[in-house]
């Protein structure tokens, strides 16, 4: 099967590739055009996910098509930008088609729980890569960044933290749990849920915002730099999940939430004075700090007593972490 048959069979006559809002020409031709309505931007992000690197070697084809759009999309969730469509550069060693179906089949499920249309891309021959670029649209100057954080503001999180590194043993085949632990670990990997309509209903309202992808204290990080200020977490608040707990017990599950990544929850900060109304709106937004005048990141115990900060936060390059 050659490079444009593939491109037929398996992603052009895909149901999120059909014709879409916001989408004036998908593929087909040399680019895509999209349609913005008048003041909004664009938002676009690039993710490369590598088998051995992202995903393990061997691993059900649906279930990574579920969670390479999952990944990129959530960016989208970061900046508040409502989905508009994707484009996806494939390398494959080889054409198999049950592959190819699974894959595809488990990509368009997840573009249509995101809104997203596939609008493009490329496939090569290669060890086995994603390039997922995905574009959304948020009304101009409305966009959420990392760089507006104020003293005085709350630290939340979208959600429960750490069962995507705890499912991890157990994708690698390097533990057991019974299923009413492991399923919901493994659903949390496989399939996170971007939080797209959190990030839209946070434009306007939080000071900074990201996901969290490579663990929370690296990635809140990231916030403080850019916004020039301290953020301290309880470790005590973060929110853990029930499964997550009863495979690792409190001490590990708290590593595995600090440090372990994959999360894909918004973290953000927010005036005290707008919780009450996301906390209604949104039961499982948790607040696990605050932001202070000064640089960095400090994790708090029960008692408010700085604590050392453990290793956290893969970087591709380089031998220490973020």
């Amino acid at each position: 099967m050659g490079e444009f048959e593939l491109i037929r069979r398996y992603f052009a006559a895909a149901p999120c590739a059909q014709a879409a809002e916001g989408v004036a020409l998908g593929i087909g031709d040399d680019c895509a055009l999209l349609d913005l309505p008048p003041g909004e931007q664009l938002a676009v992000s690039t993710d490369t996910l590598v088998a051995g690197v992202h995903f393990p070697d061997a691993c059900e084809a649906f279930l990574l098509g579920q969670r390479a759009l999952a990944v990129s999309a959530s960016d989208l969730a970061a900046m508040g930008a409502t989905p508009l469509a994707f484009t996806l550069a494939l390398t494959l060693p080889c054409a198999d088609e049950d592959w190819l179906r699974g894959f595809a089949d488990g990509l368009a499920l997840m573009a249509a729980a995101c809104g997203l249309a596939l609008v493009g891309g490329d496939t090569t021959r290669g060890p086995l890569s994603l390039t997922l670029s995905v574009f959304g649209r948020v009304p101009r100057g409305q966009a959420l960044t990392r760089s507006g954080a104020r003293p005085g503001d709350l630290l939340c999180v979208g959600g429960s933290l750490g069962d995507a590194a705890g499912a991890l043993p157990l994708v690698l085949r390097e533990r057991r749990a019974a299923a009413r632990i492991a399923r919901p670990l493994l659903e949390r990997y496989w399939a996170p849920q971007p939080q797209l309509a959190l990030g839209q209903a946070l434009r306007g309202s939080a000071t900074a915002a990201l996901d969290v992808s490579d663990g929370l204290l690296a990635d809140c990080g990231h916030i403080a730099r850019a916004s020039g200020v301290a953020l301290l977490v309880e470790r005590e608040r973060l929110p853990l999940s029930a499964p997550l707990l009863a495979l690792l017990g409190r001490e590990a599950a708290q590593a595995c939430a600090l440090g372990g990544g994959d999360d894909y929850r918004l973290a953000f900060t927010l005036p005290p004075s707008l919780l009450p109304a996301f906390q209604r709106d949104w039961p499982e937004l948790a607040v696990i700090g605050r932001v202070e005048a000064g640089a960095g990141v400090q994790l708090l115990d029960a008692q408010g007593l700085s604590l050392d900060l453990p290793a956290g936060g893969y970087q591709h390059f380089g031998a220490t972490h973020d």
